[in-house]
């Protein structure tokens, strides 16, 4: 497998390399902020669309019996999790399934708790469909987030907070939880009657040997509540073919997901995506397997250019995914100031902090699901910003 060779996504309809001037105003800056990776997709993946394009008949699809079964077929193998083909329905992408939960499982009105910093559209779909972010912020300890779980249930007993977004591992820090703090956010949700969103796109990209586990996994009561969202998109680099997999062992709790959606007109896949979910996740996994040590090494590199060039930021260190999140805040700059000094003097676009929520200030995320040689050029932009 061959992650090295730089290839050019300029002309594709890029949102990362071909909406620079549409959305910085600048062409010369380098795009690391997207979460999505620079490396071809898995041979198979991509044999599997250019058998169904030869076809060359592209009338209406459905994802089947095969479809599923590949899904669970990766998580008993991947992750340990026997669950059942019939549990699962699928969606154009994680975020609409976010949006189909809140529709779902909440009223107007009511309160949705988040746990910031944490993926943005976390806020944005809560408040556009009419509900309220609940704040549970994250606690920064030794380097690392940590659960405020005392604050955490003061949220839950509110009598208007139905739903509980979760985000495993964790968006931007990479944080995996463990089984012990998932036991316990789950022990709480159960007492309280809250449901549990739980945001796992990142699962498959587990570094340094460790595991993940999924929040379902841990007891039939925990599943119960659950609504477990994956996607190949991350892991095998598939964003732009849409699709992603919800599984909802309560047959109460999928009725009335599969009622939003039909009410939105969602029925399945489109018919490269069903192609794209059945091989990778059949066929890809010596691809990931590869790709996993690779981002262990940008990771490395990172590590040992911040603290030889850079020492004034530092990264927190990722469990999972190909995600940095850069702590800024000895430089004593403004967030302001921080983006401008990367976009205007650096020439470096990276995603700022704030938008993670309250506790992202000071911060940024950088992607380096790229070429080591991209990695090195943003990490010299990066020096040349903040020098």
């Amino acid at each position: 497998m061959d992650f090295n060779t730089e290839h050019n996504r300029r002309g594709t309809q890029s949102v990362k390399w071909d909406l620079t001037q549409e959305l910085f105003g600048v062409n010369d800056a380098l795009p690391m902020w997207v979460a999505d990776m620079d490396f071809r997709a898995p041979q198979p993946v991509i044999d599997a669309l250019q058998q169904r394009l030869e076809h060359g008949v592209f009338g209406y699809t459905s994802a089947n019996a095969g479809t599923k079964e590949a899904v669970t077929d990766w998580l008993s193998r991947r992750h340990g999790w026997n669950t059942e083909p019939a549990f699962i329905t699928f969606s154009p992408g994680i975020v609409t399934a976010l949006a189909q939960a809140v529709q779902a499982y909440t009223e107007p009105g009511e309160r949705v708790v988040v746990q910031p910093p944490v993926y943005t559209p976390f806020f944005d779909i809560v408040e556009k469909n009419g509900r309220v972010v609940l704040h549970n912020p994250l606690i920064e300890k030794d380097g690392r987030y940590e659960m405020d779980f005392s604050d955490l249930e003061k949220k839950l007993v509110e009598p208007d907070v139905k739903l509980f977004i979760l985000c495993n591992p964790h968006n931007p820090s990479g944080r995996s939880w463990s089984k012990e703090e998932l036991t316990t956010l789950g022990e709480l949700c159960l007492k309280h009657g809250v449901t549990v969103v739980s945001d796992e796109i990142h699962s498959d990209l587990m570094l340094n040997g460790l595991n993940h586990t999924p929040f379902a996994s841990l007891s039939p009561e925990f599943a119960d509540i659950s609504i477990t969202c994956i996607a190949p998109s991350k892991t095998f680099n598939l964003a732009g073919l849409q699709a992603s997999a919800i599984i909802i062992p309560d047959k109460a709790k999928r009725t009335a997901f599969a009622k939003v959606m039909q009410r939105q007109g969602l029925h399945s896949l489109n018919t490269f995506a069903i192609a794209a979910i059945e091989a990778a996740y059949s066929k890809g996994e010596p691809w990931l397997d590869q790709l996993i040590p690779y981002i262990e090494r940008n990771m490395e590199e990172v590590r040992r250019f911040l603290a030889e060039e850079l020492p004034e930021v530092r990264m927190m260190e990722p469990d999972a995914s190909y995600l940095a999140w850069l702590d800024c805040r000895k430089l004593g700059l403004s967030d302001q100031d921080i983006k401008r000094l990367l976009l205007h003097k650096g020439k470096l676009i990276l995603e700022p902090g704030p938008k993670y929520g309250p506790g992202g200030e000071g911060f940024v995320r950088m992607n380096v699901g790229c070429s080591l040689s991209v990695v090195k050029d943003g990490l010299r932009r990066l020096k040349t910003a903040f020098s």
